[in-house]
């Protein structure tokens, strides 16, 4: 005959057959006559000591069901729908559902403890802080430098003391790095903001500000109230000395149309006189006969009279000494300089250098070089273009090269010399063309080693510099003489 195994409450639960074992619950359910049921029964008897030990729930849970969770270390129970911590707190970095009123959930994210209450939500039980940082009202007792130990409430967020209250004033003992709190030296009776030192005579030096309306203030800025001048309205307010602004100076206008400042930008003393709305800055004078003038307006694009053709910078007999612009326009009676490119010169009938060349009382011009064409030339040789793998020196002597890409390279004692780099050639063959100018006929420098005396011959040797020693490639004849070994210019006439 089947067995029907019945809930606590009377409920039934389920039919087994004989015979058979039933496993819709975490404990298997043995049937009537059924063989080998002796293993069975010990471990379920065995599950139900270790209330399910496992790191996942059992299946087929009943209500009230008892389960340690062996991977957070927990003991759980079924209410019907799911596992629940039995003691402690649900553990999540987000809010869990399900709780009842009082259940705790901790927060592992921020490492925080909250409480459900009766509407569903949660109440933050503590701590204060998120994360690893400290941010509460907190009680604490600071030494003096009399050795007295003060309490105090320190107003801390993020790790970072913001405030202090306090019922007496005494300054903290400094002796002691543990007892030193970064931005208090005094505290005062009562709040005092962080960086408010004695040092500032009670002004913050850092951002931290109360925010908000005061009724009264014993100083403004660190002055006495006593020390400011009252603005009555329908009153003058009137001042025994000299007013001083701070260098952000003051303004004029309902608003502030007209500022007065110094620029800390800059060199931190010159002043700036700025209009913050219109576009003008305009002044008036009043004339011998009592009319007053608008003579001109400062705007974005300058300095403008009032009427065209009308007022004067200066005079006959105050004159400005120096007139400094970009440009001029308009009509100059006179002027010393003319400007060439970015600079100015000055004209002179002299070859002087940096001037420019004006014509004398006879009607000429003198200049020490003419850059031209010209009917004669002031340079000895005759040169042409020839494309070359690389610059080479004036001096060097040169051959054809079999290279495809360039036509000379630098001559030596068995080559054929076709002539010597120039540097200045009194007539250049091919000017527009690529390459060196390479001088045929005349007279040039030529790079020489060895001693050379004038009117000796000169030869390619290696690598385009020269020597007397005879070869093929013949470069020249020696203008000058020298007693240097080493390699120099020497004149020559060429001889290619």
């Amino acid at each position: 005959m089947a067995y029907v195994i019945n809930l606590t409450n009377g409920g039934s639960l389920v039919t087994v057959e004989d015979g058979t074992i039933d496993q819709s619950t975490s404990l298997k359910l043995v049937g009537k006559n059924y063989a080998g049921y002796g293993e069975i029964q010990n471990e379920n008897f065995i599950h139900l000591l270790e209330n399910f030990s496992s790191a996942s729930q059992p299946a087929g849970p009943l209500s009230g069901q008892i389960w340690f969770d062996n991977s957070v270390k927990k003991l759980k129970f079924y209410d019907g729908t799911k596992f629940r911590t039995t003691g402690g707190a649900e553990v999540a970095t987000t809010q869990p559902v399900g709780l009842t009123t009082g259940d705790f959930w901790w927060d592992s994210g921020n490492n925080q403890l909250y409480a459900q209450n009766a509407d569903g939500g949660f109440v933050l039980i503590g701590p204060q802080s998120i994360g690893t940082t400290v941010s509460a009202m907190v009680t604490a007792q600071i030494r003096d430098n009399n050795q007295v130990n003060r309490t105090v409430i320190k107003g801390t967020v993020d790790d970072g003391v913001v405030f202090i209250v306090s019922n007496s004033e005494f300054t903290i003992d400094t002796t002691d790095p543990a007892n030193v709190i970064s931005g208090f030296d005094v505290v005062r009776q009562g709040l005092t903001l962080r960086n408010t030192t004695n040092a500032t005579n009670g002004v913050t030096s850092s951002a931290h500000r109360y925010h908000g309306t005061a009724t009264n203030s014993e100083r403004l800025g660190g002055v006495l109230a006593s020390q400011f001048v009252q603005n009555t309205p329908g009153e003058e307010s009137s001042f025994g000395d000299i007013v001083r602004f701070s260098d952000a100076g003051l303004t004029v206008g309902a608003a502030n149309d007209l500022a007065v400042y110094i620029d800390t930008a800059g060199a931190g003393n010159e002043g700036i006189i700025e209009n913050t709305v219109g576009q003008k800055i305009r002044f008036k004078v009043k004339s011998s006969g009592g009319v007053s003038t608008e003579v001109l307006s400062i705007q974005a694009t300058g300095l403008i009279p009032t009427i065209t053709g009308t007022f004067d910078i200066g005079d006959a007999n105050y004159k400005w000494r120096n007139m400094y612009a970009t440009s001029f326009n308009g009509l100059a009676t006179q002027a010393i300089a003319l400007q060439v490119g970015s600079n100015y010169r000055t004209g002179d009938v002299n070859p002087t250098n940096n001037t420019v060349a004006v014509r004398d009382s006879s009607g000429n011009i003198s200049a020490n070089v003419f850059n031209g064409v010209s009917t004669s030339a002031r340079y000895a040789d005759l040169a042409e273009k020839y494309t070359t793998a690389e610059e080479h020196p004036v001096g060097t002597a040169m051959e054809v090269c079999t290279h495809e890409e360039h036509e000379a390279g630098p001559a030596k004692a068995s080559s054929m010399c076709i002539g010597v780099i120039s540097a200045e050639p009194a007539y250049l063959m091919n000017s527009e063309a690529e390459g060196q100018a390479i001088g045929l006929k005349g007279r040039v420098p030529v790079r020489v080693k060895g001693i050379v005396k004038k009117g000796e011959a000169v030869y390619a040797w290696e690598d385009g510099v020269s020597s007397t020693v005879q070869t093929t490639a013949l470069v020249g004849i020696a203008l000058e003489a020298s007693d240097d070994e080493s390699e120099k210019l020497i004149e020559c006439v060429l001889k290619v």
